[in-house]
């Protein structure tokens, strides 16, 4: 059996770094990322919550304390 290119997990350590150096993060830059880095479903899944939704739900916490 042939072993992968890159170790379980590095695609996604790769997308998760690059995205980290983006700027703000958009679902359109994590679409990116997925196809860049060749991610599956849930690996693009997993970073859209972690980058967008997650980070959507801190500024809004944010706004209802002023």
């Amino acid at each position: 059996m042939l072993k992968p290119l890159l170790p379980d997990g590095e695609s996604l350590r790769r997308a998760f770094q690059w995205l980290a150096e983006q700027g703000p993060c958009t679902r359109k830059t994590v679409e990116q990322a997925s196809l860049r880095f060749d991610l599956a479903p849930c690996d693009e899944e997993f970073l859209l919550r972690q980058f967008v939704d997650h980070r959507g739900a801190a500024s809004d916490a944010l706004k209802s304390e002023r």
